[in-house]
C-alpha cells in the first residue's frame, strides 16, 4: 500500500529528481529507499541537516564531491592477492584529492556555524597515500622514479635500443635497393626491416612478419640479434620491477583502507544531504515545521512537477495546532472539471511525504503533523488483467484504507463515489465520510455531489472547500478556497472546450429538469447572465426552450414536472438509506412527500430511488386514503363529502424531520 501511495501521489518522481542530484552510487540507493520516517525526533533532524546544506551552498557555492563508482570496484580487489593497476590507483588518488578539497571546502563553511560543516573533521588526510600514488604514477603509468631500479633499467633499455637501431640504419643507407621503404619497423616485439619479397634471400636474418598482400617481408638481421636478446631480458626485468613497484603501492592503499572507508562513508553522506539542499534550491522550497496537534498548514504550496510558470499556489489548513485551525478533521473540495482539485489533493498528500522524509517542500510556508501512513485513492484503477471496472477498483482500494487507516494516518480520497449509480454512489460517499469521522483521522476528499456538501455543512468535523472558477472569463482559476462549497461548472469548461452549442442547450435543459422539458432550473448553480458569458453564445442564437428557461430562473419560480414517481411506489431516501412511501406528487421546486415511519417529509427527487412500483403492491385503483389517513380522517373526509359540517376537522400527520 505504500508504494501504491508513493506512486499515485508521484513522491516516486520527487525521488527519480533528487537522485538526478547525486553523484554517489551508494547515495542514489539511499535516495531511491527514502521514505517518511515515524519518530518526529528523526524528521526534524533529517529536516534541520537538509537546511544546513542549503545554508552552505548558498554561502560556500557548489561542493566539489566525487562520483566513486569506479572506487568501490577497485577496493573490492583488496585482499585477494590482486595486483591494482596503476590507473586504478589514480582513482584512489583522485578520491584523496576530492576528499581534501571537501575538506577545504566544510572548514571555510565553519564560519556559517552549521554542524554539517563539521563533517570535514571525520575526513581523514591521506596525503601521504596520495603523494606516493602521483610519485610513482603518471599518466597512467609507473614513472621511473618509483624505483632507482627502475630507473637503472630503464636507461639501459634506452641504450640498447639504439644501439640496435644504429646498426640497422647502417644496413638500410648500404642496400637501399633490397627494401619497399627505408624505416626500422617493431614487429611482435623486435627491431625489423622492410626487405622486398624478391631480396628475402640477400638478407641474412629471422622473417618475424609479412605485409598483408606478402609483398614484404619484415627480417631482423642476424647483425642485431644479440642485442635484441639483451633488449627483451632488459624488458622482462622492467616488467618485473613495474609488478613489484605494484604490488608495494596495492599494499599501502589496503595498510589505508579503513582510513579510506571511513572518508568514503562521509563523503556518500555529504552526496546525499546536498542533494537534498540542491533539490531544494531547484524548487525555491522551504522546511515544514513539525506540530504536536493533529493539523496541516500550507501558505502558497506549489506542486513541484508543475512547471514554475504554470502552477498556480495553493493555501490549505486542516485540523488544530496551526495557524487558521480549527475543529475540522476531513475536508471536502468541489469545484470545476480541470479545475485543480487532484493537484491539490496530491499537493497536500505528496507534501507530508516530503516533509515527514527530511525534504524542503516548495511553499512559502508550511507546517505538518505526523502521520504514521498516507493513504489514498486517485485516478482510474481500472484494471484489464484483474477484469475490475473503475468503480470496483476504487472500492476496493477504499475498503483496504478503511481496514488499516486509524486515528494517525492522513486520508486522500479523489472523486468519492463516482464511477456508478449518482443516488447509490452519493450514499456510499457519505458512508465512508462518517467512517472517516469516526477513525477520527485527517482526510481530504473530492466530489462533485450536490449533496456531499451539505452533508459537509451540517457535519461536525467537515468543512466545505471549491476550487475557484472566474465567471467573468469562464476559466477555472485553480485556487483552493476553504470554506464554501463550489460547483462543478461543467457546462462552461464544456463549452470552452468546444462542445457544439446545440449539445450545451440540450445539456442544459436535460440536466435541470426531471424529465427533461426544462423546468426544474435551479437557480443556486446557474442563471441565465451566466450562461450568456459562455464565449460566443448570442441573443439570436438561443432556442425557445432556452429562453423559456431564463424566464422561469429570472422570476426562481420552479415548477418542474417531475414525474419520475408514482403514489404509493416504495423508495429508498438518501443519503440516510431510510424506506418510505410516496404520499404526494413533486410540488414546483421537484420534491416529493414521502410517508417515513408514519410521518410525512417532502425530499427532493434526486435523493430518491424507487424500491418497488406501486402497481406490485397495490390493486389498480387502490384507495391511498387506508395507507396515509388515520381512521377518524377517513370518517371525517366522506362526512364532508356528504355535507358540510362546522364540527368535523381533518387532522394533517406530523411533518418528519429526515435528516435529524
Amino acid at each position: 500500500m505504500k508504494q501504491k501511495t508513493f506512486k499515485a501521489l508521484e513522491f516516486d518522481k520527487i525521488l527519480d529528481m533528487l537522485s538526478e542530484y547525486a553523484l554517489s552510487d551508494r547515495a542514489k540507493e539511499k535516495i531511491k529507499r527514502l521514505e517518511p520516517y515515524m519518530e518526529k525526533s528523526e524528521v526534524e533532524r533529517c529536516t534541520h541537516e537538509t537546511t544546513q546544506a542549503k545554508k552552505i551552498i548558498v554561502f560556500s557555492g557548489t561542493p566539489p564531491l566525487a562520483s566513486m563508482a569506479e572506487l568501490e570496484k577497485v577496493l573490492a580487489l583488496l585482499g585477494k592477492d590482486a595486483m591494482l593497476l596503476p590507473e586504478q590507483l589514480n582513482c584512489v588518488s583522485l578520491f584523496i584529492t576530492a576528499c581534501n578539497r571537501m575538506k577545504i571546502y566544510l572548514k571555510k563553511a565553519e564560519s556559517t556555524y552549521t554542524h554539517v560543516a563539521l563533517y570535514g573533521n571525520s575526513i581523514n588526510d591521506l596525503s601521504e597515500l596520495k603523494d606516493e600514488i602521483e610519485r610513482s604514477i603518471k599518466g597512467n603509468m609507473v614513472d621511473e622514479k618509483a624505483s632507482a631500479a627502475l630507473a637503472n633499467i630503464r636507461k639501459k633499455i634506452v641504450r640498447t635500443s639504439d644501439r640496435v637501431k644504429a646498426k640497422l640504419d647502417s644496413i638500410l643507407r648500404n642496400n637501399g635497393k633490397y627494401f619497399s621503404e627505408s624505416l626500422i619497423v617493431n614487429r611482435n616485439g623486435h627491431f625489423a626491416l622492410p626487405v622486398k619479397r624478391e631480396y628475402k634471400n640477400c638478407i641474412n636474418g629471422t622473417i618475424v612478419d609479412t605485409s598483408r598482400s606478402g609483398g614484404t617481408y619484415f627480417i631482423e638481421p642476424s647483425a642485431v640479434k644479440k642485442m635484441q636478446e639483451e633488449l627483451s631480458i632488459l624488458h622482462i626485468d622492467e616488467e618485473n620491477e613495474v609488478r613489484k613497484i605494484l604490488y608495494t603501492l596495492t599494499a599501502l592503499v589496503e595498510d589505508y583502507l579503513p582510513l579510506v572507508r571511513v572518508n568514503i562513508e562521509a563523503m556518500e553522506t555529504l552526496d546525499f544531504l546536498f542533494a537534498k539542499a540542491r533539490l531544494s534550491i531547484s524548487m525555491n522550497a522551504v522546511p515544514a515545521r513539525l506540530t504536536t496537534g493533529k493539523g496541516i498548514f500550507i501558505k502558497s504550496g506549489r506542486h513541484p512537477l508543475i512547471k514554475a510558470d504554470e502552477v498556480v499556489p495553493v493555501d490549505f489548513h486542516i485540523g488544530t495546532g496551526i495557524t487558521n485551525g480549527g475543529p475540522a478533521r476531513g475536508i471536502i473540495i468541489t469545484g470545476p472539471n480541470t479545475g485543480g482539485k487532484t493537484v491539490a489533493l496530491k499537493t497536500v498528500g505528496l507534501f507530508s511525504i516530503m516533509a515527514q522524509s527530511g525534504l524542503h517542500v516548495p511553499a512559502e510556508e508550511a507546517l505538518f503533523c505526523m502521520h504514521n501512513m498516507v493513504l489514498c485513492d486517485i485516478g482510474d484503477g481500472q484494471s484489464i488483467t484483474e477484469n475490475l471496472s473503475t468503480f470496483s477498483s476504487h472500492m476496493a482500494n477504499i475498503i483496504q484504507i478503511l481496514n488499516i487507516s486509524n486515528g494517525q494516518s492522513l486520508v486522500l480520497l479523489d472523486e468519492l463515489g463516482s464511477g456508478t449509480d449518482p443516488v447509490e454512489g452519493m450514499g456510499i460517499a457519505t458512508a465512508i465520510l462518517e467512517e472517516m469521522l469516526k477513525k477520527d483521522c485527517l482526510f481530504v476528499a473530492t466530489t462533485h455531489y450536490p449533496e456531499i456538501k451539505e452533508f459537509a455543512r451540517r457535519s461536525d468535523g467537515l468543512i466545505n472547500a471549491r476550487m475557484a472558477f472566474d465567471r467573468q472569463n469562464l476559466v477555472p482559476l485553480y485556487k483552493l478556497e476553504i470554506g464554501e462549497a463550489g460547483q462543478s461548472c461543467a457546462l462552461y469548461i464544456a463549452k470552452r472546450l468546444g462542445l457544439p452549442q446545440k449539445m450545451i442547450d440540450r445539456a442544459y435543459t436535460v440536466a435541470y429538469s426531471g424529465n427533461g422539458d426544462g423546468e426544474n432550473l435551479p437557480a443556486a448553480h446557474y442563471n441565465a447572465s451566466d450562461f450568456n458569458k459562455i464565449p460566443h453564445i448570442q441573443k439570436e442564437e438561443k432556442t425557445k426552450d432556452i429562453c423559456i428557461q431564463e424566464k422561469k430562473m429570472k422570476n426562481f419560480k420552479m415548477s418542474p414536472k417531475v414525474d419520475k414517481f408514482s403514489i404509493g411506489d416504495s423508495v429508498i431516501v438518501y443519503p440516510q438509506k431510510l424506506t418510505g412511501i410516496v404520499c404526494k406528487k413533486a410540488n414546483g421546486k421537484g420534491e416529493f412527500g414521502v410517508q417515513i415511519k408514519g410521518k410525512e417529509v417532502l425530499v427532493n427527487h434526486k435523493r430518491i430511488k424507487l424500491r418497488i412500483p406501486a402497481s406490485e403492491l397495490y390493486p389498480e385503483n387502490y384507495d391511498f386514503s387506508i395507507v396515509f389517513d388515520s381512521v377518524q380522517n377517513r370518517k371525517a373526509r366522506r362526512e364532508m363529502e356528504k355535507r358540510h359540517n362546522p364540527d368535523l376537522s381533518i387532522e394533517i400527520g406530523e411533518k418528519y424531520d429526515v435528516d435529524g
